[in-house]
């Protein structure tokens, strides 16, 4: 046992004080979540099925592996510690106000649109549903950048296959125009419509990567409920990397728990939990 922690019965695997310090430290500089001891147990329950596929008997040993030879693990370790808690409209007054913007723009050749928290897809799908509803056409002229640092999740976004009951709350006719009913091996499941798919761009982005490859400008950028997990400095540098892909008039729209006043310098509110460039004139 290490000489940190006392022994707590029925773990299956060493997890001292140090381990944690250590995990917490390696997903901070990773992808800057900030872990705090309330989150022990989640740490362990989620690393544990690691050192079981590796084979592993301890988290020291799982870690020194980590850090001496990375390479694929350090994404296993990223999905396995990144929460992704999202629903198909969730905030419905956001997709409300994107309707009514994109609604000003029905003559745009082109519109960018960017979620870079998209988790397993229900975000981006809700915009996409939010365009061809705006347009009147599952063709609209819309572009949808949908980003997460977690590899796994985008998979799920970008298959667009889910269990009936995540779509249980919307609308009938939104269901039936956006979603196909699975059958026989696929009972209980819907996928969404192809020509939802055909608007989005699935791909990996890392928030603490010095600079964002995308390409804007972003009419909306959606950045809800990730940037909690953030202390503030690190909300500042990603504010300051992200804002600049916002059109002129864009919109920054953000998670209801989350405020700026912080970077007020960056951001100014506009609205309920949505924001534009600081000194914009839209």
């Amino acid at each position: 046992m290490q000489d940190d922690e006392p022994a707590v019965a029925g773990r299956e695997f060493e997890f001292g004080d140090r381990d944690f310090r250590r995990v917490c430290e390696l997903i901070r500089s990773r992808v800057g979540i900030a872990l705090n001891e309330g989150k022990r147990d989640m740490v362990y329950g989620r690393l544990s099925r690691r050192l079981r596929t590796l084979g592993l008997d301890s988290f020291r040993e799982y870690l020194d592996r980590l850090e001496q030879e990375g390479g694929d693990e350090w994404q296993a370790f990223t999905n396995a510690l990144t929460t992704n808690l999202t629903s198909f409209f969730r905030e419905p007054h956001h997709f409300e106000r994107l309707k009514q913007e994109l609604s000003e723009r029905l003559d745009a050749p082109s519109i960018k649109l960017w979620s870079c928290a998209a988790s397993t897809g229900e975000e981006p799908y809700s915009i996409a549903i939010t365009a061809c509803e705006a347009f009147g056409t599952l063709n609209p002229p819309v572009r949808i950048l949908a980003t997460d640092v977690d590899t796994q999740v985008l998979a799920t976004g970008q298959r667009g296959v889910y269990p009936l009951e995540r779509i249980s709350g919307l609308p009938e006719a939104l269901r039936k125009r956006y979603f196909q009913r699975g059958s026989g091996p696929n009972e209980g499941y819907c996928r969404v419509n192809p020509a939802l798919q055909r608007l989005i761009e699935f791909r990996q982005l890392n928030l603490l990567a010095p600079r964002y490859d995308v390409s804007g400008p972003f009419t909306a950028l959606f950045c809800r409920n990730v940037m909690i997990y953030f202390d503030k400095p690190t909300q500042r540098g990603i504010l300051s990397r992200l804002v600049p892909h916002l059109a002129e008039d864009g919109m920054l729209y953000t998670g209801h728990s989350e405020n700026y006043l912080h970077a007020a310098d960056i951001i100014q509110p506009c609205g309920r939990t949505l924001y534009r460039r600081a000194g914009s004139r839209a």
